[in-house]
């Protein structure tokens, strides 16, 4: 697995180069926006741990321009910009996780394995969660023989979940990241959402409910 590492601070970079390849990942890094930009669209990576402020571009105009570009490719933002807004606005541009800075390197080696763990297709138009595929281009799931298409907040909450396989998230999470931080809490649009979904995909579906914390796709 290859992972591209965009952050401008050298002694960070070292560290993060370090417990990752200590995992048997192959790192490489770019301490400028344009520069990582340039490297993420032109070479292949498994994935990119992009830092925010970033020298040369910023970090979020680099995750708009990546998404648009290479939609397929899961970017986990690492930043010491906590703020609530921030993290809605780089989940808005395209990024499949956020970590805020500092962080324990177990946690983010799980994260990064979380990420490795849902893979795009030879042609970068289908993403695999388990046994379930979605189809990136046409928005439409498929679970062994069945094919159904999907919503736009269907499509969103599902991939969503595909990005992070076998990891629970919360109705909370869910409600920011697919519908929108400003949108009402006490709405019950995830659950409905997620029956939408479980009808769609029949019997088998892989949308396991976590009593008090939340929804997961299994693995």
């Amino acid at each position: 697995m290859k992972i591209l590492v965009i952050e401008d601070e050298a002694r960070i970079l070292s560290f993060l180069a370090r417990g990752l390849e200590a995992e048997g990942y192959r790192v490489e890094g770019a301490s400028d926006g344009r520069d990582g930009l340039v490297r993420a669209v032109q070479e292949e990576w498994d994935l990119v741990l992009l830092d925010l402020m970033l020298p040369g571009l910023d970090g979020l105009d680099v995750l708009d321009t990546l998404h648009r570009r290479r939609p397929e490719l899961p970017v986990l933002i690492l930043s010491a910009r906590a703020d609530l807004p921030t993290k809605l606005r780089g989940f808005d541009l395209g990024a499949s996780d956020y970590v805020s800075k500092p962080v324990a390197l177990d946690e983010l080696l799980a994260r990064v394995r979380v990420q490795l763990r849902s893979r795009p297709d030879e042609s970068g138009t289908s993403l695999r969660g388990g046994r379930l595929v979605l189809d990136l281009a046409r928005r439409q799931a498929r679970l062994g023989d069945l094919v159904c298409d999907l919503s736009d907040r269907e499509f969103r909450l599902l991939h969503h979940l595909v990005l992070h396989v076998g990891e629970v998230i919360s109705r909370e999470r869910l409600l920011a990241e697919v519908w929108g931080y400003t949108f009402d809490p006490g709405s019950n649009v995830v659950e409905v959402c997620i029956r939408r979904l479980r009808k769609k995909l029949g019997p088998e579906a892989p949308i396991e409910t976590v009593r008090h914390a939340g929804y997961r796709l299994a693995a």
